[in-house]
């Protein structure tokens, strides 16, 4: 028979886009429940629902009796024969049961039952098709901006932006088109934590809906812009390694060709730079270093501190430690911003990364060579060291300060030893 809940809920559904069958589960499940209120949990009945018809059939098994004596199980074996003449007393009889005259107050369970369900379908729904498109970039509207952070609708389905996870100095505005990266789905009806102020305890909340994170900050939205505009990146022969990244300041990433005759910098950059500008205004002006991988350290290193260009390299493999030598002119590129530019070279290297000054290393250098003890020169007999200790000389700054005429003076020094001594000092 014809339902007005069947039909409504069907009107419901094509507006939710909520599967027919679906509805149907979820209209029998309700009913079902209503009839176990009515007739009791152990009372034997089926519940069917056609969608498309707009109309339930619900039937109850009740004993065929001559006196009925409890009408939820019973049915009087007069009112029985007329839908079945050939009916007889002590059968099982299945009798037609109206939803519309269940009661006002089973009716409106029904309802509400039937809207909360829906409801929790759509969340559902929502949070199954979008947890496994974590890492994919969406286009969405801005649809309201908040302290906290920006609200973006993508068809029909809102999505957030908290402030961490939108790029600095970055003004969006209602109605402006923006992409960004699917982060984080959280689960309906999850507790979860709300940072507080310092020193207090975290407040929580309850998700009532899916809550769908999106970010511009997050590494991976880089990666997918170049797997966008990059087709060697997106079909595998490029290979993105490793990606260090200070949202709305500077970029570096490191790439690989497995084919050497594809140049993976150049495939980034693209002709006249064409690709890494399309990346670069995506992403607010962001700087962004492409940098050829590779697993030899110092040159791995050099190139990480580019715009600027080290003298030298001395690394220490086993402790994770470098120092390169920088120009004098250059060390602000080095460094960088608030030191970004060293920061994001020791996160893509993986080393403890020191710069030093062109100027202050050899200085430097020079006074550890100068506070070098004489047992250290290279080419010195121990004779020759005997020699000069017993002259007093214990360091080559002075052993520089005697020079020729001063060596000849000490006992056992002769014109080709003194000489010998100087050539190993490059004097």
């Amino acid at each position: 028979m014809k339902s007005q809940i069947v039909s409504a809920a069907a009107e419901i559904a094509r507006e939710k886009r909520i599967d027919r069958e679906d509805l149907r589960d979820i209209l029998e499940d309700i009913f079902t429940t209503l009839m176990k209120r009515k007739y009791g949990e152990e009372s034997e009945f089926d519940v069917i629902v056609n969608i498309d018809r707009g109309d339930m059939e619900i039937y109850v098994e009740k004993e065929v009796v001559a006196k009925v004596e409890d009408e939820d199980t019973q049915i009087a074996l007069a009112d029985a024969s007329k839908v079945d003449p050939e009916v007889e007393e002590g059968e099982l009889f299945a009798e037609v049961v109206n939803p519309e005259n269940f009661g006002r107050r089973l009716i409106n369970i029904a309802k509400q039952t039937l809207m909360q369900r829906l409801r929790e379908y759509e969340k559902g729904k929502v949070y199954e098709e979008y947890k496994s498109r974590v890492g994919e970039i969406i286009i969405g509207d801005v649809h309201q901006e908040t302290r906290n952070g920006y609200f973006i609708v993508v068809d029909r389905t809102e999505m957030f932006m908290p402030r961490s996870e939108s790029i600095p100095n970055e003004k969006l505005r209602r109605g402006d088109s923006v992409r960004a990266l699917i982060k984080e789905v959280i689960k309906p009806d999850m507790l979860t934590e709300i940072p507080a102020e310092p020193e207090q305890r975290p407040r929580r909340r309850r998700n009532h809906r899916p809550e769908i994170i999106v970010s511009r900050a997050d590494e991976r939205f880089l990666i997918r812009l170049f797997e966008i505009e990059v087709p060697e990146i997106f079909d595998g022969i490029v290979e993105i390694k490793k990606v260090a990244r200070k949202p709305g300041e500077r970029s570096k990433i490191a790439v690989e060709s497995i084919d050497t005759r594809i140049d993976p910098v150049g495939a980034c950059v693209g002709m006249r730079g064409v690709r890494i500008q399309s990346v670069v205004r995506e992403l607010n002006g962001e700087k962004i270093d492409v940098i050829a991988h590779t697993n030899e350290p110092e040159l791995f290193i050099t190139r990480s501190i580019t715009p600027a260009k080290p003298i030298r390299v001395i690394f220490n493999r086993e402790e994770g430690f470098a120092v390169a030598i920088i120009p004098d002119k250059d060390m602000g590129l080095a460094m960088g911003r608030g030191e970004a530019n060293r920061e994001l070279a020791q996160e893509l290297t993986g080393f403890n990364i020191e710069l030093i000054k062109e100027s202050e290393y050899y200085e430097k250098a020079l006074q550890e060579e100068e506070a070098m003890d004489i047992s250290e020169i290279p080419g010195l007999s121990a004779t020759i060291v005997d020699k000069l200790n017993e002259a007093g000389i214990e360091n080559v700054d002075e052993l520089k300060g005697l020079g020729l005429h001063g060596l000849l003076e000490i006992p056992g020094i002769g014109q080709k030893t003194a000489e010998k001594i100087l050539s190993q000092l490059n004097i």
